[in-house]
């Protein structure tokens, strides 16, 4: 009984040090590409907030500071509740 318990917990805590991994990674990459797309923003505190959420969602942000948003089809097509672009 106790190999299978320390067994279930060495599985769980794998799988939860993996996921934590990814999503570090994936908040990296979010920041980073963000930061250049935002970069020429007016409202730039409001511009990180919706390109973080869309690049999480999307796993991708297009480049450049405007446009090219063909690059990335599912940041392309959010909207909000507004049916306006949701990304910037």
């Amino acid at each position: 009984m106790a190999k299978l318990s320390s067994t279930v917990l060495f599985l769980v805590l794998l799988v939860s040090f993996t996921y934590l991994q990814a999503t570090v990674s994936a908040s990296a990459f979010c920041d980073g590409k963000c930061e250049a797309r935002c970069s020429q923003a007016g409202v730039k505190d409001r511009c990180l907030k919706y390109c973080g959420i869309c690049c999480k969602e999307c796993n991708c942000v297009p480049s450049g500071t405007y446009g090219n948003k063909h690059e990335c089809p599912c940041y392309r097509d959010k909207l909000n509740k507004k049916l306006k672009p949701k990304c910037p």
